[in-house]
Formats: C-alpha cells, sequence, structure tokens
C-alpha cells in the first residue's frame, strides 16, 4: 500500500486546482480503487487534505477548518487558531453546491464562476487549521503591493519567521505520517510565486532529500497582450520557475491550458466535450484538477506499492525531469462499448490533448511514460471459439493487457507503464457543468451522436499519459528564445525586484541545457545563434 503525502498549494491559480481537485476526493465508492488516505488525513470531524496552502492576503475567504471537537495533545505543536478572512464579492448564489461556505454580508452577489470568485468559494472540503498560511506582505487584488516578479517570492522565503512557519506546518504533517512517500508541489509559476516555490522546493529537497518532491508548474490562461510589462515578467518568472523547481524537485510537470507560455499567447486548448470559459480560473482549474487526480493514480493504488519515486525515477532519466502531460477529458467512450472496440476507434490518433504549453498537439513520440485509463469498462468481450479475433486488441485476456498492446502499437519502442481502473473521476457539484449534452450521466457518448442527454454529468472516463517526451524541447526552446529577445534592459523593473543579472544568465544557460535533454539523436542542434544578449 503507497504511503502518504503531504501537498502544498502555492499561488492563487494552485488554490483553484487545489480546490477542485480536493471536491474529486469525495465520496469514494466502497470498492474504491484508490487509497485515499494518502492525500487525506483522518480526524474527529472527518477527513481533511494534508495540506499547506500559501495565500496572499485577500486570496481566501471564508474557510472551514475541520476540528470540531480537540484533536488528540500529541498531533498538536502548539497553538493554532482557524482561520477566516471577509469575502468581497463572492457570495453564494440559490442553488450552488450544497457544503460551500458563505461569505460576509453585504457582499455584492456575483454569478457563479464569476472570475472575481475565490478558490476557497468552491472549496467543499474541511481545512485543518495549520492548512492555510496567508503572507501579510502582499495582496492578492489592487494594483499595489502585488507579487510580481521571482525575486520578491524568493525573498519571502529567506525570511527567518516565514521559513520557520512553513518548517513547523511541514514538520506536524510529515511526523503524523506512518510512510511518507514524498510532497505535491503544486505552484504558480506566472507571477512571484515561482520565486516562492524555488525556495519551497529547495527547502524540501534539503530536509527530506530521500522523499518523492513532484512539482506541478501551474499557469492560467493568459490574456496580457495589452501590458507588455507583464507579459515580460511572466515570461521571465516561467523560465526561473521551471529551472529552479525541476533542479530541486523529482520530477516537474508545466499545466496549463495556454497552447504556450511563451511571450506571444497562444489560444487556449480546446476540448471536444467540454464548453468550457478560458477566462473563468474556476473553469480552466476543473479541467486540470480532472487531469491531475488521474496523473497521480499510480502512486495512490490500495493494490500498487508504487510510489511518487517510483514513478519519477522510471521518466526522469538521462537528467530529463521536466516531463509533460496529455489528457483526455473525458475520454471519448461510447456507452456500452468495450475496452478493444473503444481502442480500436483511435489507433491512429490518441484522442489526448497536450497539457504542458508545448504547442504540439499530435501524438509524439516519446522516451517513457506513465499512461492512467479510468471509467471505462474493465471487460474484454467473450470471445467465440474457432473465430479470428477482429484486432490484437480484442485477442487480449486482460484490460491491462488490451492497454499495453496499444500503447505499444501508438509508441513503438517506448517504454510505457499504464493502469486501468473501473472506478471514473467523478464530477459532482461544485465542479462546473460545462460538459457537451452528447454525454451521458456516465460521462458517455451515444451510440446516435443525435442523442442529446438532460441529465447532469456525474463521472467521466479519463485518459491522462505523463511523458518524457521529445515535444518538451519545443516549450523550452522557445522560452530560450523569448529571454533572448527580452535581454535584461528591458526589463530593469524585474532585477530590481531581487534577481541579480548574473544568476539570470546562469539559469539562461541551464535552461538551454535542459533543452537539450529532450532533442531525439537524430536531431540537428539549433542553427541559430543562443548567445545571452543584454
Amino acid at each position: 500500500m503507497a504511503g502518504e503525502a503531504v501537498t502544498l498549494q502555492l499561488g492563487h491559480y494552485a488554490g483553484c486546482v487545489g480546490a477542485h481537485w480536493w471536491g474529486l476526493q469525495r465520496c469514494p465508492p466502497p470498492d474504491t480503487e484508490l487509497n485515499h488516505a494518502v492525500l487525506l488525513r483522518s480526524g474527529r470531524s472527518g477527513c481533511t487534505p494534508r495540506l499547506i496552502a500559501l495565500e496572499l492576503k485577500g486570496g481566501v475567504g471564508s474557510v472551514r477548518s475541520g476540528g470540531a471537537g480537540p484533536e488528540p495533545l500529541s498531533a498538536w505543536r502548539g497553538d493554532v487558531d482557524n482561520y477566516t478572512e471577509p469575502v468581497t464579492g463572492t457570495a453564494r448564489q440559490e442553488g450552488d453546491a450544497p457544503g460551500d461556505t458563505g461569505s460576509s454580508s453585504g457582499a455584492s452577489v456575483q454569478a457563479p464562476g464569476s472570475s472575481t470568485w475565490l478558490w476557497s468559494d468552491y472549496l467543499s472540503v474541511q481545512l485543518h487549521p495549520r492548512s492555510v498560511y496567508i503572507l501579510q506582505q502582499y495582496n492578492h487584488d489592487g494594483d499595489a503591493g502585488r507579487l510580481e516578479a521571482f525575486g520578491q517570492g524568493e525573498k519571502l522565503l529567506q525570511d527567518a519567521a516565514c521559513v520557520e512557519e512553513v518548517e513547523d506546518r511541514l514538520h506536524f504533517y510529515a511526523e503524523e505520517c506512518d510512510y511518507l512517500q514524498g510532497f505535491q508541489v503544486l505552484c504558480d509559476l506566472h507571477d512571484g510565486f515561482s520565486g516562492v516555490g524555488a525556495k519551497v522546493t529547495e527547502l524540501l529537497h534539503d530536509e527530506y532529500s530521500r522523499k518523492g518532491i513532484l512539482t506541478w508548474g501551474l499557469t492560467p490562461v493568459t490574456h496580457n497582450k495589452g501590458d507588455p510589462q507583464k507579459n515580460f515578467y511572466r515570461v521571465l518568472n516561467t523560465a526561473l520557475g521551471i529551472v529552479h523547481l525541476s533542479a530541486h524537485s523529482s520530477l516537474f510537470c508545466p499545466l496549463s491550458l495556454s497552447s504556450s507560455l511563451g511571450i506571444k499567447p497562444q489560444p487556449p486548448i480546446a476540448f471536444p466535450y467540454i464548453n468550457y470559459d478560458a477566462s473563468l480560473n474556476y473553469h480552466s482549474s476543473a479541467v486540470l484538477a480532472a487531469a491531475l487526480d488521474t496523473l497521480t493514480v499510480p502512486y495512490r493504488l490500495c493494490s500498487s506499492r508504487g510510489s511518487m519515486m517510483h514513478l519519477a525515477e522510471m521518466l526522469n532519466f538521462s537528467g530529463r525531469k521536466v516531463v509533460a502531460a496529455w489528457a483526455a477529458v473525458p475520454f471519448p467512450a461510447v456507452r456500452g462499448h468495450s475496452l478493444p472496440d473503444v481502442l480500436c476507434a483511435h489507433q491512429q490518433d490518441v484522442p489526448w490533448k497536450l497539457l504542458s504549453s508545448c504547442r504540439e498537439q499530435k501524438v509524439s513520440r516519446c522516451f517513457a511514460q506513465s499512461v492512467v485509463l479510468r471509467g471505462v469498462c474493465k471487460e474484454s468481450p467473450a470471445s467465440c471459439p474457432g473465430q479470428q479475433p477482429p484486432s490484437p486488441l480484442h485477442a487480449c485476456e486482460t484490460a491491462e493487457q488490451v492497454l499495453q498492446c496499444y500503447l505499444h502499437t501508438v509508441f513503438p519502442g517506448a517504454f510505457s507503464a499504464s493502469h486501468v481502473l473501473k472506478e471514473p473521476c467523478v464530477t459532482l457539484p461544485p465542479y462546473p457543468c460545462f460538459f457537451s449534452p452528447l454525454l451521458s450521466k456516465q460521462g458517455f457518448l451515444p451510440d446516435d451522436l443525435s442523442n442529446y442527454s438532460t441529465a447532469a454529468v456525474e463521472s467521466i472516463p479519463v485518459l491522462t499519459s505523463l511523458q518524457s517526451s521529445p515535444a518538451l524541447r519545443t516549450l523550452l526552446s522557445d522560452l530560450c528564445k523569448d529571454l533572448q529577445k527580452l535581454g535584461t534592459r528591458r526589463c530593469a523593473s524585474f532585477f530590481a525586484a531581487g534577481v541579480e543579472e548574473d544568476d539570470f544568465h546562469e539559469a539562461f544557460q541551464e535552461l538551454k541545457t535542459l533543452s537539450q535533454c529532450y532533442q531525439m539523436g537524430f536531431e540537428s542542434g539549433d542553427s541559430e545563434d543562443e548567445s545571452d544578449s543584454d
């Protein structure tokens, strides 16, 4: 059985993804295949996430804390208080999800999913009193006092009082674990939280060197076309974040519905059976949360001894500590069809989307991958004696063999670890109702695509892959080219916030080296001059 994991959410968008992710952990079936104790801790008032969330002033509203009754004395390390901050402009409306918390009186009413919502507005689980830590030095909203630059974030975690607070919370959760397998870090890449994440992962690497550290670099869909400085800051924060977070993590994966993290924003990723509003963090973070919930299955299974470290070691060889995420949310399965039938329908083109901003949306080669398929019937159709199976997939005896055969066909020569789960991804409120009317209550497509469903989608099948892939060279080399164009003179205020130019140039070289790790053997190096530019 897998050991426990501690999750850290660093930044507001990380909180948005986390809020949906924790909501997906509710209501496990009686015969669950996932060990929910990996993510959740048991207390007298029920289960709460084993979570440390760092947020800015005004970035979190009213949070329900667990601990209605006192915890055993052995679980406490000093006095703690519940944290509640007044919410401005985020009141609930009638019909919102049950179990959500209300807002302060007098707040203006917003439509569900409004861009003014905070992640705590759709957090549907209780948090432990030690989960939320507010960084009072910076504001979530407004034009002044914003955490905009990597150097600002680094400085926050160089403050002795802040470091002590984070360490105390880490020790509190780590020391109550029977077997701590590692840490999941959800970190905003686009703002100063990339610097916070750099110092937090460095702290984890130094204090828990034998534990797995899986870091997910998160970026909302970007719309900074009219603000060059914010755009430049975003690219610089992203590049520095990738370099530092990957250096201190066992595995690092960028996650975003933006097609590109470079200077020129690209259209957001489109999903054929989701009608989402890319401008709403409430929507985009829900898609990423469903993907994340499936990507992390390998170290959360009841039946497996696989761990975070095993997953990382499988994918991070040859210096490739950055991986790409692919996901089909939902996986387009036709109701009543067997798994071989479903996969045979996608023999030439896997129907997943790249969630790591590499611009390439077609199936690519990969060095190694971890694939999870959930929510699709695991039983193979009964074969008729003496009759030739219609495909090699139909000749397989188990669902796991079917998926492995499929992956070997689509990715010849790549190492593919795979898992098949009967358990779907549960999408009950406050998860958004943004699915196509073609989908059934269980997220399946009908035989006749002219049929429309009126039932709310309560669960969906999902297919994901975590890949060490050549596609990452596009993301990393494009960032190198953008840094070259920017230089340092155009972003003097960014460097004045705390990043030394020598450190920047060193990070640039490390990013370029990292990019070259994903070059296929037959590819030639870049012909253009990538020397530093001032």
